[in-house]
């Protein structure tokens, strides 16, 4: 088995199309006893040194991450019961072989003796930062405990892993599992016809007659936006705000795992000396108290809530007359929005999504790259784990490789549903002197073009696929030859979103919108008329959105620096209050399926979108000020400065000096409040 198992071939790129259920055991069973092998070699070195002590045992660490990291990355795109169990049954293994790693005294003992020896006076940033981060992240990982709680602390870990798995697969399975049919097209009133067509189509791969809708986003957000039909609207809403909680099947019901992962989370950060969760969050985090960053964010919503407030009179008188709505239900709430938009800016979403069809907004996308970094990408060959998954070498001008791509784009059975960006493999520097490229995979969740046509992109997807990609340029793009600060690696978290909302930026510009445009039957770009209305609808009901990533924010930070037994619900409702936020109907279990926060890396760090936004805003508004003089926004120069002194560095130094070296100065609130419409507001304040 081990000749011929795919995950113990680690030369190349992960070969995802042949890796089965089957490999994986003998795979962990092969990586696991080499990790464990460098761990006592590397327990045994006297007088540590980079050569003698961190090097030797980077090898087999890197390929126990990589090998689990393509099985947990098929899990998530796509998910086989068969997957599933295997991958839950590891999950134990994997969490307790890196807490005893982080747990080991012989380990931590000696990266301080390499912080205390004279070679380390002579390292630079980077190597620095790495026993930096080493130091820190042992005593994280409770390695000065006494020895009769590491034991505690390790089945903490242990079932966090797998408390968290679960959250995922509930959410996954509950929002798989609904199916409505409608027999009766008149029913789908208001509905596009892309959409129709896509419903359609599934339906009649089940078996069943008319059309199918999910709680996929590409089904689900339109039937919100559009249908005309109320009690459908309501109907989607219902299934949507109830997944896996106790409305459902009792095992996907997260509600009990919400408690015990907030419980568990509460025991281990008050174990390490914290006084909460979210105040251990934080020892990783640009961010210095949970304080700190609940008035950051209470700041930002007492600017937003009379914008949000002044959004929902308007949509509820606009309901009432013209719909004959006594209330404004949540389900209503996407669908008036839209009629509102649509009759102030004399333009609706559908009529803009004709213009974004998705090679073109590939195509443009990639042509920007190559315009802000003299960078190209050119389509490669790779083994992928679905037909539409595609593959892309980054390459210089010159030819030379910089690292590759994976895009995965559309949504499925058996897929996670959001956007993220992952690394595949980190850059460093080989034994040999040469250097191991860097991988990163981009995950999508659109919906794919049907009767033969390309996919049509809301424009909201195109600013999602920004996104994504800059993510994935901050990894791509390093410079620094040390796998543990290159590329995403080792960078504060409430700093990761700042090159992703920062490239979003571009989805909005008219220098850019041309080449990424092209109407699906006439071939046109996008008029400059149209444009001019988007650009004036820009922020539209900013204040309500604004006031809904804060309220997840808010939840997050108050969740988990409680450090008593939580009722979800209760915590929701009572942000929801304090912001003023219209009140959910009783059944909405939000929570439940907050899978940044209970099942991926966001927990206390919620924020840091918010955060990262005033990053990303400010550093944005260095292009902006350049084109001022040069008229130009994609402007090489500012875009060179900004690869070498942000997404050039990763994680080898602290996210604000990089700012601050391409900046000359440290972030101002200024830029993001102008983007959000929130300026005027903001002045008045102040």
């Amino acid at each position: 088995m081990t000749q011929t198992n795919p995950l113990l071939d680690l030369t190349g790129l992960p070969q995802y199309d042949a890796i089965r259920p089957e490999h994986v055991n003998p795979a962990l069973d092969v990586l696991l006893e080499a990790a464990r092998q460098a761990v006592a070699q590397a327990e045994t070195v006297e007088s540590p040194t980079w050569d003698s002590f961190v090097a030797p045992s980077e090898d087999a660490m890197e390929q126990l991450g990589r090998a689990w990291g393509a099985v947990a990355h098929l899990e998530s795109v796509v998910n086989t019961p068969e997957l599933r169990e295997v991958y839950n049954a590891n999950i134990p293994r994997i969490s307790n072989f890196y807490t005893e790693l982080g747990q080991n005294e012989h380990l931590y003992a000696r990266w301080k003796l390499l912080a205390a020896s004279p070679e380390f006076a002579n390292y630079d940033e980077t190597r620095r930062t790495i026993v930096e981060h080493a130091i820190r992240d042992f005593k994280l990982s409770g390695a000065e405990l006494p020895d009769d709680q590491k034991e505690r602390f390790m089945q903490i870990e242990e079932r966090s892993s797998e408390l968290t798995t679960k959250f995922a697969q509930n959410v996954l399975d509950a929002t798989d599992a609904f199916a409505l049919y409608v027999d009766n097209e008149a029913e789908l009133a208001g509905l596009p016809d892309d959409w129709k067509a896509a419903a359609r189509a599934g339906a009649e791969a089940d078996g069943k007659a008319g059309w199918k809708a999910t709680l996929k986003m590409p089904s689900y957000l339109p039937v919100m936006q559009f249908a005309e039909n109320r009690q459908l609207r309501e109907t989607l809403y219902h299934a949507y705000v109830t997944r896996a909680s106790e409305f459902g099947p009792a095992e996907r019901d997260n509600t009990p795992l919400i408690k015990e992962i907030h419980a568990l989370r509460q025991e281990g950060a008050q174990m390490l000396g914290f006084a909460s969760f979210s105040e251990e969050s934080l020892a990783t985090k640009m961010a210095e108290t949970p304080a700190q960053v609940l008035g950051f964010l209470r700041d930002l919503a007492a600017r937003a809530k009379p914008h949000m407030q002044a959004d929902r009179a308007e949509m509820e008188a606009w309901a009432k007359t013209r719909l004959g709505y006594d209330t404004l239900e949540a389900w209503d709430a996407g669908f008036v929005s839209e009629r509102i938009r649509e009759e102030k800016y004399a333009f609706s979403e559908q009529e803009v999504k004709q213009y974004f069809t998705e090679p073109t907004v590939l195509d443009g996308l990639f042509r920007l790259v190559e315009q802000l970094y003299g960078l190209q990408f050119v389509p490669g060959t790779a083994p992928v784990w679905h037909p539409d998954v595609r593959f892309y070498d980054l390459k210089n001008r010159d030819g030379s490789l910089v690292g590759g791509l994976y895009l995965d784009l559309y949504a499925r059975e058996g897929k996670q549903g959001g956007a993220w960006m992952n690394d595949v493999r980190g850059r460093r520097k080989l034994a040999d002197g040469s250097v191991q490229t860097p991988v990163a995979l981009i995950v999508c969740n659109f919906a794919k073009g049907v009767e033969g046509k390309p996919a049509l992109l809301p424009h909201d997807d195109v600013i999602t696929l920004f996104h994504e990609t800059g993510h994935a340029l901050h990894h791509l793009l390093t410079e620094v030859n040390e796998l543990s600060v290159s590329g995403i690696s080792g960078v504060e978290w409430d700093a990761v979103e700042l090159p992703s909302q920062f490239m979003e930026n571009f989805a909005w510009e008219w220098q850019v919108l041309p080449q990424l445009t092209r109407h699906i039957d006439s071939g046109a770009s996008l008029p400059k008329a149209l444009y001019d209305k988007m650009l004036a609808a820009k922020n539209f009901q900013s204040g309500s959105g604004m006031q809904r990533q804060l309220y997840f924010s808010i939840f997050d930070m108050a969740l988990h620096g409680n450090t008593g037994e939580v009722d979800p619900q209760t915590e929701a409702l009572q942000i929801q209050q304090e912001l003023g936020m219209p009140t959910p109907p009783d059944y909405n279990r939000f929570p439940q399926s907050f899978s940044h926060i209970f099942a991926g890396g966001y927990a206390a760090g919620y924020y840091s979108y918010k955060w990262a936004e005033v990053l990303s805003a400010d550093a944005y508004a260095a292009f902006e000020e350049a084109a001022k003089t040069s008229g130009n926004v994609v402007d090489a120069t500012v875009g060179a400065r900004f690869r070498h002194e942000v997404l050039a560095r990763g994680g080898s130094r602290p996210a604000l000096e990089s700012f601050t070296a391409f900046r000359g100065r440290k972030p101002e609130i200024d830029a993001l409040l102008r983007h959000n419409g929130l300026a005027e507001q903001h002045r008045q304040n102040t």
